[in-house]
């Protein structure tokens, strides 16, 4: 199974303020953005590398077989259809998945490395900005033609992939420390000797 997993969801004009359950409850873990464009943005993420069109009871499956992002294109749906996809979304999810919906209402983050209590990030987005942000997060490879900024106004950390970095360079030095240790001969590893 993939460490980190992206799943996103493009749902055009998609009313995002019904009334399910939901949405309700994902909607109060979500960071969005002020100004944003939907209308290229699920071309753009179809090209990040891995990306797997699924329908939203493919997730689970998606996953299972160590795929890492699902892009699930709803369309043009009412409230009811977008509440019962988020409803799936939501339960193939777990705490290593960053959930964006994209409608065109607006742009939605919650999950991994997301900040819900960021609100509204003030700046307007492009298509390119979410394939940066998805590929940051999520540890994907940036497709070459990408030209956007990673949206580090809705992370929770701005500099976690410089933490996750150290905390990586210091488990090395940790595991290099033990080898060292065990390659001692056994005269050599009491003071006494």
């Amino acid at each position: 199974m993939a460490d980190k997993k992206v799943i996103f969801i493009s749902c055009g004009s998609a009313a995002v303020d019904s009334d399910g359950e939901a949405l309700a409850k994902f909607m109060k873990k979500t960071a969005s953005v002020a100004e944003f464009n939907n209308s290229d943005v699920l071309a753009a993420v179809a090209k990040i590398e891995g990306a797997t069109t699924v329908a939203p009871e493919g997730i689970a499956k998606l996953f299972e077989e160590d795929g890492s992002l699902a892009v699930v294109e709803l369309g043009d749906v009412d409230g009811a259809a977008l509440d019962a996809a988020l409803a799936q979304v939501t339960e193939a999810a777990d705490r290593r998945t960053l959930i964006v919906l994209a409608s065109n209402d607006g742009l939605y983050f919650a999950g991994l490395g997301i900040n819900k209590k960021a609100g509204k990030a003030e700046r307007s987005v492009a298509a390119q900005d979410v394939v940066a942000t998805l590929c940051y997060v999520a540890d994907q490879s940036v497709p070459a033609d990408c030209t956007g900024a990673v949206l580090y106004q809705v992370l929770k950390d701005p500099d976690m992939k410089i933490k996750e970095l150290t905390k990586l360079k210091e488990a090395l030095a940790r595991m290099e420390n033990a080898l060292q240790r065990d390659n001692r001969e056994p005269w050599d590893k009491h003071d006494c000797a």
